[in-house]
């Protein structure tokens, strides 16, 4: 499992960087984009409310009072004791030199605020504003000088300034609550990805760990299946795989300790009798007829076994071909019935074949050797697992546009439970009869590459039945 751990924190991290990390910049993004719009919403409402004010009695000045020096000293002096807001704003009046004549609060008269928009309004003559520190107190402020013009020459400034404090904690607490809002979904985000993500990296270090269990040798294994997602199904597939490894080991395993058995059997009778009849000194021609049979007996079943062994490793890395030319189906699979006929008649069993009559003339594309050696291996078969039966039937019809060839024994059938399996590789099932366990497999391979179907049941009466269907090609 340390091995896996790396892994998993990789896979957690590229997750959380891939589908968190987007969300936390866009979450950023509306963020500055907020605070953006409530700064230039408060501060901007105020500037403008500021920037009215100011216009509005600058142009009252402008146009009531600027007949002479004195009347508009005497009427800015009325206009700010009668200055109705002074708890929130301070209106100041400024001369040129930008120092304050008269002002709401009274002891600022004289000083200069030093606020750099009262020089850009007595310069441009037009409204100007400022926002940050004031120069004497350190306090935030907002102010706005509007220029007052005598005969076309700005004369002084109406300033209007007032503390920035409120705004500054209204918008304070608007930060803290959209930072808080997004802080909240971040986390919502984070939380919720992290919770995915185990439920996702648990069950893949499982399956790692199995996987590394398998590979080291631990077939058959199996996963807690705890999911019912495209997880559980990836657990539902290891757990079978591991299975049929499991399975196919342990039939490999048999199948190398039955070959041993199978090959050792025939080989032991040939030594056997060919040191009995060289040791056998007599003439006794009928022991020796019958030593001779049964060495003959014995080294075709040898040889019958090691040709299914080289078949089937052709067929594992690739080398098994066909020779495929027009051939007559019929004849080689009636050569293939009276060629068996006299050999069951000498075990006591009846190979009984309907031909149909001449109506299979149309001949198919194949390979005449390869389909001969799968209705000798089928009946061979039937003779092998349902002899006890003394009969086999063997016929071959056409039904469509395929020749079916039928091939049925009347010993005990097949267990049902063991169908599914007869046609793998290295199965031999609760049968002791003889045999490597890979014939059938090699039928099937030869008859599927010849586009045809190759199937093993159960007869009605009892017995086995294999089916070979084969297309007609014009």
């Amino acid at each position: 499992m340390a091995k896996g751990k790396p892994v998993v924190r990789g896979l957690r991290k590229r997750w959380l960087l891939n589908s968190v990390g987007p969300v936390i910049l866009i979450m950023l993004l509306i963020a500055v984009m907020a605070a953006g719009t409530v700064d230039s919403t408060y501060y901007g409402s105020a500037r403008s409310s500021l920037e009215a004010k100011a216009k509005a009695g600058a142009d009252y000045f402008n146009t009531y009072t600027m007949n002479s020096y004195s009347e508009y000293y005497r009427t800015a002096s009325l206009y700010v004791a009668s200055f109705d807001e002074s708890d929130v704003i301070e209106l100041q009046f400024l001369n040129v030199s930008g120092q304050i004549e008269t002002s709401t609060r009274g002891f600022t008269a004289g000083t200069s605020p030093g606020t750099p928009e009262i020089a850009r309004a007595l310069e441009s003559g037009s409204v100007d504003s400022f926002l940050g520190p004031d120069p004497a107190t350190g306090e935030r402020i907002m102010a706005v000088s509007s220029p007052l013009v005598f005969n076309g020459t700005v004369v002084g400034l109406m300033r209007y300034l007032t503390s920035t404090r409120q705004i500054d904690r209204q918008v304070v607490v608007i930060g803290l609550s959209i930072g808080a809002a997004i802080v909240g979904v971040i986390l919502l985000v984070v939380i919720s990805n992290l919770l995915f993500i185990n439920n996702v990296v648990k069950p893949v270090a499982e399956v790692s760990e199995a996987a590394k269990r398998i590979s080291g040798g631990s077939y058959g294994i199996q996963i807690p299946n705890r999911y019912s997602d495209e997880i559980g199904e990836l657990v539902d597939n290891i757990n079978d795989m591991s299975l049929k490894i499991s399975q196919s080991e342990k039939v490999q395993t048999e199948f190398i300790s039955s070959v041993s058995h199978e090959l050792r059997t025939p080989l032991t009778a040939i030594n056997g009798w060919g040191e009995t009849l060289l040791a056998d000194e007599s003439s006794d021609s009928r022991q020796l007829r019958r030593g001779v049979g049964i060495i003959l007996k014995e080294s075709r079943r040898l040889t019958n076994m090691v040709e299914e062994l080289l078949e089937f490793s052709k067929m594992q890395d690739g080398r098994f071909t066909l020779r495929v030319e027009p051939m007559d189906l019929q004849a080689e699979f009636e050569d293939a019935v009276y060629t068996y006929r006299e050999l069951f008649r000498q075990e006591g069993i009846t190979l009984e074949y309907e031909d149909g009559g001449e109506i299979y003339d149309q001949p198919i594309t194949g390979d005449p050797e390869r389909l001969k050696q799968v209705f000798c291996n089928v009946l061979d078969n039937a003779a092998k697992h349902g002899g006890s039966g003394k009969r086999i039937t063997a016929s071959m019809t056409r039904e469509g546009e395929d020749y079916v060839i039928r091939i049925r024994d009347y010993g005990p059938g097949i267990p049902e439970a063991e169908l599914p399996y007869v046609k793998q590789k290295f199965y031999k099932g609760s049968s002791k009869a003889r045999g490597s366990g890979i014939g059938l497999a090699v039928c099937e391979e030869i008859v599927q590459r010849h586009n045809g179907v190759f199937e093993i049941g159960n007869a009605e009466g009892g017995g086995a039945v294999v089916t070979i269907r084969l297309p007609v090609e014009g």
